[in-house]
């Protein structure tokens, strides 16, 4: 009989710790999905940024932008 209330007692801590690992992961998923939606929104912002810049720089007219030859010597010439 004593066997088996060791095996029992065995048994317990081992669902214990598997308790305890679990509710650890549960905790770190959790975080995870957190930080997931916190990257997501900023990727969407970000996206909608460069979509304004795109749109931004293809508005501009060839003549706001100087021709190479207009530009001056870099200043080590």
């Amino acid at each position: 009989m004593n066997q088996n209330n060791t095996l029992i007692s065995a048994l317990e801590v081992r669902i214990d710790e598997l308790e305890a690992k679990i509710a650890f992961q549960d905790d770190v998923i959790e975080q995870l999905n957190t930080e997931i939606a916190i990257h997501q929104e900023n990727i969407s912002q970000l996206k909608d940024q460069l979509h304004l810049i795109i749109d931004k720089v293809k508005s501009l007219n060839v003549s706001q932008i100087a021709r190479q030859e207009d530009e001056a010597p870099p200043p080590h010439y």
